[in-house]
């Protein structure tokens, strides 16, 4: 195998022959090499070949420079190939970009000259022409949107004086620019659909949105702006400094007399606020340095800077924070969430810890809807913090919310067996709390499937697998709504009751069968005590509810036990055949008719038979099959003397209506 120092050996020659080559091919390679290995981003075989087109100092886009992709990979001498999965150009090696970055003098200002050309690409009389619509037509200017979202990134990283003029030139208008609408798309944060009709993002946004001093200046200077003047969200050019870490930029607009270093945004969030959210530790110092500034001060959420610090982890931002003696290191946002419950819900356990040593912090203050700190680590799986929580002795392991749920509730319904297992090992903890709907942590845990919960619980804590909730489900029952049958085998070997109906007189094999679950009714019945023919109070059986659903499988394996009832009727007189039939159901009406013992012909209470149901509402399969049917009678009447023909008729269904007045006789279908 070549070693690194022969290959490297190779690319250096390889990058030489480049470079000896006649003409503009010496050219078109060393810098098609330059855009692959110092884009921010995989391009695209069409953005690389718009980028060597550009021509520095004119305001067209001349379709005849650009080149083929061809032509470059040849210019390149093989160093680069078309990835046509991916559709885009990329270096034959990584070891070849660990070469190029290897030696830096390989090209002569690389982020420069890529700023110089994508300034150039936006400032050209084609792309100023394009329509800031929402869904622009940029099929012509494939390159526009990697200029848009990064030429300020390589111009951040390297600017020359050329680079500087284009930027101003671009930006000393920009109101309403396509590569404006294409690099707000990449900030998640703001939608910007109604970007045309609020207050616009101007060049100086822009400018301190990239966090170039120089250009930032250039504007200033040139009076082009409102220093002060905010964009559609409500933010000025110091608050997107802030946001994106500019410490240059922040420092220098900090130092003019006519900036508020303390104006919220649409949001209510301030440049420290927005700071702090995205962890710029020296530009939280910049602007706690200012008498203005609030630390404390909430946006319309009711959320400090310390909230959003604590919320997305940044722990030297926190401990900044909390230096000034005015910070509130405790405050609730509207919602009653401190900045110890965002920190414990979004498990940074560093930061929990910092919070926590602070004695006017209380580690189980609940929110409006009773959650505590734990309760969140709990719902969210973060082990580390609920064992942090839980050695405070303020904190109360079994609290319940506004819902009834318990921290135990809440890792169990997320099926978080270490925090199961970690809150069991308190005493004060039941395991049987029931939530206000009825329902335990087993409950829940059999609900949304996870064994492991179910298991803990079972062993461990000896939870109750027959509590029944409100409705009168046990976890048991759960398991069979929700067609977990690893968890219904759990339960079933605890000794369940697996009959034990529910308020509406719903079995566990009734549930199944109605949801479809193959698996969980074959579990169901192999239990002696369970009755497949057990009714609802409303009268509805197993085998009703399956051929209901059309559960075709279900309805198989009910039909394959002798004991059950293949016609019996609901408390509407309705055969588990009527239910397929007024459904249109027509594969599970076969089905039926082919076990012994089925009247096709069973009137309900109404005196409304399978084939007049069909009929009625138009189930022309189900009517064809049961005219198949010898003991069918087609002119059977209702008890209000309408006959299939007059209920087909009456509802529009002709060509129901043109079967049943047919007198062919329709083979049977139950073969």
């Amino acid at each position: 195998m070549t070693s690194g120092l022969e290959l490297g050996d190779v690319y250096g020659a390889t990058i030489e022959r480049i470079k000896d080559q006649d003409g503009d091919k010496s050219r078109l390679g060393m810098t098609t090499l330059m855009w692959i290995s110092h884009a921010e981003r995989p391009l695209r075989a069409d953005e690389v070949r718009h980028a060597l087109a550009v021509q520095l100092g004119s305001t067209d886009l001349d379709d005849d420079n650009i080149p083929s992709m061809p032509t470059l990979v040849s210019c390149c001498q093989g160093l680069i190939t078309v990835d046509n999965k991916e559709s885009t150009v990329r270096l034959i090696h990584f070891t070849l970009q660990e070469y190029l970055f290897s030696r830096p003098d390989t090209f002569s200002k690389p982020h420069s000259a890529m700023t110089e050309i994508c300034l150039t690409y936006l400032n050209s009389r084609q792309v100023k022409s394009l329509s800031t619509a929402r869904y622009p037509n940029t099929q012509n200017t494939p390159f526009l949107d990697y200029c848009s979202v990064y030429w300020g990134v390589h111009a951040k990283k390297e600017l020359s004086d050329y680079g500087i003029s284009l930027a101003l030139e671009l930006l000393k208008e920009n109101y309403g620019l396509i590569s404006t609408r294409l690099l707000l798309t990449q900030v998640k944060h703001f939608p910007i659909w109604d970007f045309d009709t609020l207050s616009p993002f101007s060049g100086l946004h822009c400018a301190s949105f990239f966090g170039i001093v120089e250009i930032v200046t250039g504007l200033i200077e040139m009076g082009c702006y409102d220093i002060n003047q905010v964009d559609f969200s409500g933010g000025g050019p110091l608050a997107w400094a802030a946001r994106n870490g500019h410490e240059g930029v922040v420092k220098m607009l900090l130092g003019r007399d006519e900036v508020n270093p303390d104006r919220p945004d649409k949001y209510g969030q301030t440049p420290l606020s927005v700071a702090a959210e995205y962890g710029h530790k020296g530009v939280v110092k910049m602007l706690l340095g200012q008498e203005e500034v609030n630390p404390n001060e909430p946006d319309k959420y009711g959320q400090t800077p310390l909230s959003f610090a604590a919320k997305c982890g940044h722990e030297g931002v926190v401990k900044i924070l909390l230096e000034r003696e005015e910070a509130n290191s405790d405050a609730p946002d509207n919602d009653g969430r401190t900045p110890l419950s965002f920190a414990s819900g979004n498990g940074h356990a560093e930061v929990v810890k910092i919070l926590l040593g602070r004695e006017e912090v209380n580690p189980d203050k609940l929110d409006k809807w009773d959650q505590t700190p734990l309760s969140f680590a709990a719902w969210n799986g973060h082990e580390g913090v609920v064992q942090i929580l839980l050695r405070q002795q303020e904190v109360n392991p079994d609290k319940p919310d506004t819902d009834g749920r318990t921290p135990l509730s809440n890792a169990a319904v997320r099926g978080n067996e270490g925090v199961v297992k970690m809150l069991l090992e308190r005493e004060e903890v039941n395991p049987d709390k029931q939530d206000h709907r009825g329902q335990t942590p087993l409950s829940h845990a059999a609900l949304n499937g996870h064994e492991g919960v179910v298991k803990i619980l079972l062993e461990r804590a000896k939870a109750n697998p027959d509590k029944l909730d409100n409705d009168g489900l046990t976890p048991f029952l759960f398991t069979a709504t929700s067609q977990y049958e690893g968890v219904g085998r759990i339960l079933w070997r605890e000794a369940v009751s697996p009959d034990k109906p529910d308020n509406h007189g719903q079995t566990p094999l009734s549930h199944a069968a109605w949801n479809g679950h193959e698996g969980v009714v074959k579990i169901l019945l192999e239990r002696e005590e369970v009755d497949p023919n057990k009714p609802s109070k409303r009268g509805q059986t197993p085998l009703s509810y399956a051929a209901l659903n059309k559960h075709e499988a279900v309805v198989k394996i009910l039909l394959g036990r002798e004991e059950v009832d293949p016609d019996k009727p609901d408390n509407r007189g309705q055969t588990p055949l009527s239910h397929a039939a007024l459904n249109g159901h027509a594969e599970v009406a076969k089905i039926l008719l082919g076990r012994e013992g089925v009247n096709p012909d069973k009137p309900d209470n109404l005196g409304r038979t399978p084939l007049l149901l069909a009929a009625k509402y138009g189930r022309k399969k189900v009517v064809k099959i049961l005219l198949g049917q010898e003991a069918v009678n087609r002119d059977m009447p209702d008890n209000n003397g309408r006959t299939p023909l007059s209920h087909a008729a009456r509802n529009g269904h002709q060509r129901v209506v043109a079967l049943l007045q047919s007198r062919e006789v329709a083979t049977s279908s139950t073969t």
